[in-house]
């Protein structure tokens, strides 16, 4: 069973940046994919980005296409979300997660990590 850890999250104000960080505990195969979801009190989890491990082909919500970036470091096993240009609205928890389906439906991954708050003021 793989175990992810997020880093990376806080408090900012709007207009910053912060990188979230998501190590893995084993190998990530090129099969995999992985995902960044968040999700705001009150809300349902929402999807925001995800990237194929293979061929490092992504997708974003479009809440925070262009302001996001997501990436990944292979030999390290570790998937990162920089975000810039942070809002108020994007104040939620965020989670990453794994799978082996290219999809953008929490239900589609398998593993997920614990959370990490990323709270912007305003």
């Amino acid at each position: 069973q793989v175990h992810l850890a997020e880093s990376g999250g806080g408090s900012v104000q709007a207009g910053d940046s912060l990188r979230l960080s998501c190590a893995a505990s084993e190998r990530i195969y090129s099969s995999n994919f992985m995902a960044w979801f968040r999700q705001a009190p009150g809300k349902e989890r929402e999807f925001v980005s995800r990237i194929g491990w293979g061929f490092g082909n992504t997708r974003y919500a479009d809440s925070v296409k262009g302001r996001f970036t997501i990436s990944k470091d292979g030999p390290k096993n570790t998937m990162y979300l920089q975000m810039n240009s942070l809002k108020p609205e994007d104040t939620a928890v965020y989670s990453c997660a794994i799978g082996l389906s290219a999809s953008n439906w929490h239900g589609a991954y398998d593993y997920w990590g614990q959370g990490i708050q990323v709270t912007v003021s305003t």
